[in-house]
């Protein structure tokens, strides 16, 4: 009976997180962005991602919601494995998660309103506060991750919807020119 508490794209909704997860791992944003390569500079990365992707599924028509639904239970259920491979106790766990649920969504509602307005600065200083935390990100980084994940967004957005509702998404890689 565990199939009725089971979303029918919950394999796509994995797939796709899975692809978010393979782009924000990309060596660039650590090597030439200098994103932390830190737990924190992972999810963040990892959100972003993950945010664009269900920010182009949320308000598209049937399946998009589920699909948006079935990506962000993906993501929150991998968080919880990977807090428990290393070694998070399992009272800590859900608090944990509950911490990052409530971080994704803050994120989530401020990259949202940055992208609805095509020429706010409001991105790119979302991603200097959130990726580089208590840093000072280096010159142009910002920006540079700021322009990528525009272009992502457009990208997302041209995919067509039988595609995504497959599990298939391709993220470009960023450009090496791009700081």
């Amino acid at each position: 009976m565990g199939f009725l508490g089971r979303s029918r794209y919950e394999r796509s909704g994995f797939l796709l997180y899975g692809e978010a997860v393979k782009a924000a791992r990309h060596p660039h944003f650590y090597a030439e962005l200098g994103a932390p390569d830190t737990l924190d500079g992972r999810f963040d990365l990892i959100g972003l991602h993950a945010f664009l992707l269900i920010e182009r599924l949320r308000h598209d028509a049937e399946p998009g919601p589920l699909l948006a639904q079935a990506v962000f239970d993906a993501m929150f259920s991998d968080m919880d494995i990977n807090l428990r491979e290393l070694g998070v106790g399992d009272l800590s766990v859900g608090k944990r998660v509950r911490a990052m649920w409530e971080a994704f969504h803050g994120r989530s509602a401020a990259y949202g309103a940055a992208l609805r307005d095509a020429d706010a600065p409001g991105l790119e200083a979302a991603l200097a506060r959130n990726v580089w935390r208590g840093v000072e990100p280096p010159a142009g980084a910002p920006t540079a991750l700021g322009a990528h994940a525009r272009k992502l967004f457009a990208h997302l957005k041209e995919l067509p919807l039988r595609a995504l509702a497959e599990g298939r998404v391709a993220f470009p890689p960023p450009a090496r020119d791009s700081r």
